[in-house]
C-alpha cells in the first residue's frame, strides 16, 4: 500500500491520509533526511556556503511537510489516536533535531564557513542564514562536552512530551465540561441568537434544553449577557480551573517540570535563565529590557485601570447593589456600562458582521492595500468539510498562495485562533515556490434562523489572524527558514496587530459591514461609537495583558527550583496587577497554553511590544490615508515580504523612516492624558 505522505505532492493529500500512515512516514522521512546530512558531512570538498549552509537549509523538506500536516491536524482535527502518535513521535523528532545540532562534523563545516564569512561576498539574506545556522548550533549545544550533550537530549525529549501532555489536558478539560440548562429562566439576558446557538448545541448532543460549554463562542456570550450570577460563577470557575482539579488532567506537576527543565537547559548552555536564552534572539534582547518595558506600561496603565475598575464597581452597586465585583461579574457589567455610555452593544453590531461578509471584507482590504485577489476553489483536498480553500493572485494574475480557512469549533479542535503554514515559500533552482497558509478560528456556527454573526471582537480576531496570513502569503525570500512568519517572536505580531486597525475605520467598514438581512450599511453613528468605545476600559485591558507577560517572565526569568506551589507563585506574580478578589479554585498557569504548549515562553510581552510597533505604523497610514498604495507597498516590500532576512528593527526603520515610539501606543490607548 502506497503511503500518500511519502509520495510527491503539492497540496496536502488529506483525504488519502490515514492515521496509520503517519508513523511510517515520519520514520522514512527522518531516515532520508539523515542521508542528506551524511551527504553534507561526507563531502570531501572544502566547506562552502553552497555545499554546507544551503545544502543543510534544503535538507529534510519532506519531513518538514509531513510534520506540518500532522501537527496542524493535532491542533485543528485531532483524536485520541493522533494524540497517541504525537506522544510517540515528538521525542523522536526532538532526538532527530538534536542529532543534527549536536553533529560535530556538521558543526565543524558550518563553523569553517562562518569564520570566513567576511571574505565570501554574501548577500544580506545569505549572511543572515549563515549567522542563524551557526547560532542555532552553538545556542543548542554544539560546543558542549559529550556528557552535557547527552543530558540536553534527555531534556529536549522530555520537554516535547510534556508540552503535548499539557495541551491534551487543556483540550480534554474543555471538552468534558458542559453546563446543561433545562429552565429557560436560566438564560435570561442572553440574546435570542445566543439562546438558539445553545439550543442547537444541546440538540447536536441529543439533549433537551440548552448547552453552554467552555468553547469561546459559547462561554463568552454567557459571561457577558446571562443575568444569573450563580451560573456565571459556575462557568467562570470551570473555565478558570482547567488543569487544576487534582485529577489525571491536572497540569501543576507538568508546569513545574517544564519550567525546571527549561531552566536546566538554559544553564547547560551557559545562560542564567530560560528568558536569557530566549531573549538573546529577540528585539528585546534581555529580561531586564522586557521588565523595564512592562513596568513602564504598568506605571501608565495602573492608575487608569484602578479608576475604570472603581467606575465599574460603582455602576454594579448602583444597578444591582453588588458590593464587591467578582471575576464572573466583569464582562457582564462592562457590557452594561458600555451600553450605557455609548448606547452600543454587540447585539446591535452583530447583524452587520455576517461571517461571509467579513471574510469578503478582509479580502477587499487586502486587495486595496496589496492588490491581492482571492478566488474560492473546491478542488483542493481538505481535512474537514467546513474548511474553505482559496487561491490567491496578485494584480498581474500571478499565483501568490493557497489559503485554507477554518472558522468553527469542533470536538477535535483546540480553542482560540491561529495562523499556520502547510508549505513554506522559498526559491530553488530559479523557481519561486509559493506558500500554503491557513487561518483557524472558533466562531459561532449559523443556526436555522441566522447565519454566523460575529461580535466586533471576533471581527478584530479574524483581521488579526489574516494579518499573520498575509505575512505568510506575501513572503518573498530565498530560504524557507527565513520566510514569512519566521521572524523574531516580538516582531511576528506586527503584521497581525496592524490589520486590526482597519476594523475601526469608516472606509474599511463600508466595504463589508452590511446587515445580513436587509443589506443596509452599518449606520455611521455606530461606526463613530465603535471608535469612541475603542479605548473603553483600555487601562484594565492593558493591565490584564501586562499581568500575562509578567506571569510568563516570573516562570522563565528566574531559577524556579524552589517553587513547589503553582497557585501561590502565580498569585505573587499577579500582585501588582490584580483588581478582582482572588479565587482559590482557579489557576491560570495550568491552562496558559501560549507559554507551556505554544512558542511564547519568555515571549508573551511581545503582544504589547508589537502594539507599540503597530500603533506607530498605523499612525503613518492615518496621516496619509488608510488605503495609501505607496505606504502599503513599502509595508509589503520592507516588512511582509522580507520574513526574517534582516534584523527586524532595520526592516521597520526602512518602512517607517525611524524607530517606533512608545507614545504612539499610549496616545492610541488614551493613557497619556490620564498621566498628565
Amino acid at each position: 500500500m502506497t503511503n500518500p505522505l511519502l509520495t510527491s505532492f503539492d497540496t496536502a493529500p488529506f483525504s488519502k491520509i490515514k492515521n496509520e500512515h503517519f508513523k511510517p512516514a515520519f520514520m522514512q522521512a527522518m531516515k532520508d533526511a539523515r542521508h542528506e546530512i551524511d551527504a553534507i558531512t561526507d563531502n570531501e570538498e572544502t566547506p562552502t556556503f553552497a555545499n554546507t549552509i544551503e545544502a543543510l537549509e534544503f535538507s529534510g523538506q519532506q519531513l518538514d511537510r509531513i510534520s506540518s500536516i500532522f501537527f496542524n491536524l493535532n491542533s485543528a482535527e485531532t483524536n485520541e489516536e493522533i494524540q497517541k502518535i504525537a506522544q510517540e513521535i515528538s521525542p523522536l523528532l526532538s532526538e532527530f533535531s538534536n542529532d543534527i545540532t549536536l553533529n560535530e562534523q556538521l558543526f565543524k563545516r558550518i563553523k569553517n564557513v562562518y569564520e570566513q564569512r567576511e571574505a565570501l561576498n554574501l548577500t544580506i539574506e545569505q549572511t543572515t542564514l549563515l549567522e542563524k545556522k551557526y547560532k542555532s548550533f552553538s545556542r543548542n549545544g554544539a560546543n558542549l562536552p559529550e556528557e552535557k550533550k547527552k543530558r540536553l537530549r534527555q531534556i529536549d525529549a522530555e520537554l516535547s512530551k510534556l508540552k503535548l501532555k499539557f495541551g491534551e489536558n487543556v483540550l480534554a478539560e474543555t471538552n468534558r465540561y458542559e453546563l446543561h440548562l433545562t429552565d429557560e429562566n436560566d438564560l435570561k439576558g442572553l440574546p435570542e441568537g445566543e439562546k438558539e446557538a445553545a439550543a442547537q448545541l444541546a440538540r447536536s448532543k441529543d439533549k433537551d434544553g440548552w448547552l453552554v460549554t467552555l468553547d469561546y463562542p459559547s462561554y463568552i456570550p454567557f459571561m457577558k449577557y446571562a443575568d444569573n450570577r450563580k451560573l456565571r460563577q459556575e462557568l467562570a470557575l470551570a473555565f478558570g480551573s482547567k488543569g487544576f482539579h487534582g485529577d489525571e488532567l491536572d497540569n501543576r506537576e507538568t508546569v513545574l517540570k517544564i519550567v525546571n527543565l527549561r531552566f536546566e537547559r538554559a544553564n547547560l548552555l551557559g545562560y542564567k535563565t530560560h528568558a536569557d536564552f530566549v531573549l538573546e534572539e529577540r528585539m528585546a534582547e534581555t529580561p531586564q529590557k522586557v521588565h523595564l518595558f512592562l513596568n513602564e506600561l504598568l506605571e501608565k496603565a495602573k492608575p487608569a485601570a484602578e479608576k475604570e475598575f472603581t467606575q465599574l464597581e460603582d455602576f454594579a452597586k448602583e444597578i444591582d447593589d453588588i458590593d464587591r465585583l467578582q471575576k464572573w461579574d466583569g464582562s457582564y457589567y462592562s457590557e452594561k456600562l458600555k451600553q450605557k455610555l455609548f448606547n452600543l452593544d454587540d447585539e446591535k453590531l452583530k447583524p452587520y458582521f455576517k461571517l461571509e461578509n467579513v471574510i469578503k471584507g478582509v479580502f477587499q482590504v487586502a486587495e486595496k492595500l496589496f492588490g491581492l485577489q482571492f478566488v474560492e476553489v473546491d478542488n483542493i483536498d481538505k481535512y474537514h468539510d467546513e474548511v474553505k480553500t482559496f487561491e490567491v493572485y496578485d494584480q498581474h494574475k500571478n499565483f501568490i498562495s493557497l489559503f485554507y480557512a477554518d472558522f468553527h469549533p469542533r470536538k477535535g479542535k483546540r480553542g482560540g485562533a491561529w495562523m499556520t503554514s502547510y508549505k513554506s515559500q522559498y526559491v530553488k533552482s530559479g523557481e519561486n515556490i509559493r506558500p500554503h497558509i491557513s487561518n483557524v478560528c472558533n466562531f459561532t456556527r449559523s443556526t436555522p434562523s441566522r447565519p454566523s454573526l460575529l461580535t466586533f471582537n471576533e471581527v478584530t480576531t479574524l483581521f488579526h489572524e489574516f494579518g499573520h496570513g498575509l505575512h505568510g502569503m506575501l513572503a518573498d525570500t530565498t530560504y524557507p527558514s527565513l520566510s514569512g512568519t519566521s521572524v523574531y517572536w516580538d516582531f511576528v505580531e506586527l503584521p497581525s496587530q496592524i490589520m486590526e486597525n482597519w476594523c475601526y475605520e469608516k472606509e474599511a467598514l463600508e466595504l463589508f459591514a452590511h446587515h445580513y438581512d436587509t443589506g443596509e450599511l452599518i449606520p455611521m453613528e455606530y461606526v463613530e461609537k465603535i471608535k469612541e468605545s475603542a479605548t473603553f476600559q483600555e487601562g484594565m485591558q492593558t493591565l490584564r495583558q501586562l499581568s500575562f507577560g509578567l506571569l510568563d517572565m516570573s516562570w522563565h526569568g528566574i531559577d524556579p527550583s524552589a517553587i513547589d506551589d503553582v497557585k501561590q507563585h502565580e498569585q505573587k506574580a499577579f500582585e501588582n496587577t490584580s483588581l478582582y478578589p482572588e479565587t482559590p479554585e482557579t489557576c491560570m498557569s495550568t491552562a496558559f497554553s501560549h507559554i507551556f504548549q505554544g512558542g511564547y515562553s519568555s515571549g508573551y510581552y511581545s503582544y504589547k511590544w508589537a502594539e507599540v510597533l503597530d500603533a506607530d505604523a498605523f499612525a503613518y497610514f492615518k496621516q496619509n490615508g488608510i488605503f495609501n498604495k505607496d505606504i502599503a507597498t513599502k509595508f509589503k516590500d520592507h516588512v511582509l515580504s522580507k520574513g526574517g532576512t534582516e534584523n527586524p528593527m532595520e526592516l521597520y526603520k526602512r518602512f517607517r523612516g525611524a524607530e517606533p515610539r512608545v507614545e504612539a501606543l499610549l496616545e492610541r490607548a488614551g493613557l497619556l492624558e490620564l498621566k498628565s
